[in-house]
């Protein structure tokens, strides 16, 4: 499992977005699809969806070859997603996306609590 260094900037960076953009291709577009039955849209709304979002930080552990950051959160039918994410050229590059974890969930609603 992926471990994450919390980075206050990332925080703010998500928080100052209105909309955000994202980065696409074949091969990330449809991968969470048939792996985790994650569609484009609902990754996106989790984003978008900023009063659930739970930024974690950067991922320390394993190393990555860019910077990759994780996240918890909700797409607007309140499902829970874990989602990992790089920023490039101001986008965000979904790089995987699931349901959470029973350990995640309740990270997750000890984090909002807060």
């Amino acid at each position: 499992m992926a471990q994450f260094e919390f980075v206050a900037w990332l925080v703010n960076w998500l928080i100052q977005h209105d909309d955000f953009e994202f980065d696409w291709d074949q091969g990330n577009s449809t991968k969470s699809l048939q792996k985790h039955k994650v569609a484009i849209g609902e990754a996106e709304q989790v984003f978008r969806n900023k009063d659930y979002l739970v930024p974690l930080g950067l991922q320390v552990s394993p190393p990555a070859n860019e910077p990759r950051f994780g996240a918890l959160g909700m797409d607007l039918s309140g499902r829970q997603f874990s989602v990992c994410f790089t920023i490039r050229d101001g986008k965000i590059r979904i790089i995987s996306i699931r349901r959470m974890s029973n350990a995640e969930r309740r990270n997750y609603a000890s984090l909002r609590k807060e």
